[in-house]
């Protein structure tokens, strides 16, 4: 009996060692690659002429033009990602001053992407106290580069907007050295498409500035009011800045204290449209309503036209 025990474990052991064998060299077949083939590899593919790099993508890809900031570098794209121009301006520089979002997307206002004009403002330090600021432009699509100065002495940046109204006539509206809800706030010209730029006579005003901008090469706007405001404080020029002058909103009563913070007027026909947004804390309506105000004069007084809903504001 003992014999026969034996004799089964035996045949047990060997019939195990001869299985081992086969499942082994199965998956030796398995594993090695057969002559010819290319095994696939999933490192990141590299940029020509640089390391490895994601493959880059626009910020907005529903646009045909647009940019990517990745790789800590600013590049451009005019037909949805498939080719990219880079932007000879370092990626800090965009975003020097009072600024704290994720430099994920460009700050609002602060760069022009149309097919005729690319610019972007952007500053360097030029002291401990103040800077430059510079504004980088292309005229063919990135194929050149241009960069002119518009300042060299103003303090960190925090509201900054640059516009053309035309081929040579556009603004610089930057503001900086904010305390508490106090700031300074200037505006540059330039009558060349960019080369040269000159400063306008200050509005007075030093409370922060909203938003701002120009209908031509004499009329211009500034919204101040950004903390709290009670109503809306928009100052007019209509020569060119030299000299500036607050205009007046005839708002209805029930209106008190819900429109407060005028956006930049527009052109419409022959008469001045204005919208003003209920600020920060605005519940009328759900917040989004907007008042719609025209001007017969150019600017200086505002008539309350309609209550605008946000369908409409987000189609302007």
């Amino acid at each position: 009996m003992k014999s026969f025990v034996l004799g089964i474990s035996a045949l047990m052991i060997a019939l195990l060692t001869i299985i081992s064998i086969f499942v082994y060299q199965k998956s030796d077949f398995f594993i090695t690659s057969p002559p010819g083939f290319s095994e696939i590899d999933d490192t990141t593919v590299s940029a020509p002429g640089g390391p490895a790099a994601d493959a880059l993508r626009p910020v907005d890809y529903e646009a045909s033009i647009s940019y990517s900031l990745q790789n800590d570098e600013l590049r451009l794209t005019y037909n949805q990602g498939e080719d990219w121009v880079n932007v000879p301006v370092e990626k800090e520089q965009l975003f020097s001053g009072e600024y704290q979002g994720n430099k994920q997307e460009l700050m609002e206002h602060s760069y022009i992407l149309t097919e005729d004009r690319a610019a972007f403002l952007h500053s360097k330090s030029s002291n401990q106290r103040l800077r430059s600021i510079f504004l980088t432009y292309s005229l063919d699509q990135g194929a050149t580069w241009e960069t002119s100065e518009i300042t060299n002495a103003f303090p960190a940046m925090r509201f900054r907007k640059v516009d053309f109204v035309n081929n040579q006539f556009g603004y610089v509206i930057v503001s900086g050295d904010r305390t508490m809800s106090q700031e300074f706030s200037t505006v540059f010209l330039t009558h060349d498409g960019g080369e040269t730029w000159e400063e306008t006579n200050n509005s007075g005003v030093s409370r922060m500035i909203a938003d701002g901008g120009f209908v031509d090469e004499s009329t211009g706007f500034l919204s101040f009011g950004t903390i709290d405001p009670a109503e809306p404080m928009l100052y007019v020029t209509q020569n060119g800045g030299d000299s500036w002058e607050e205009a007046a909103f005839h708002i209805p009563e029930e209106y008190n204290h819900v429109f407060v913070i005028a956006e930049p007027p527009v052109q419409e026909e022959d008469q001045l449209t204005v919208l003003v947004n209920q600020g920060p804390n605005g519940d009328y309506a759900g917040g989004f309503v907007k008042g719609k105000f025209v001007s017969e004069d150019n600017g200086e007084t505002w008539d309350f036209l309609e209550e605008v809903d946000p369908d409409e504001t987000a189609s302007e």
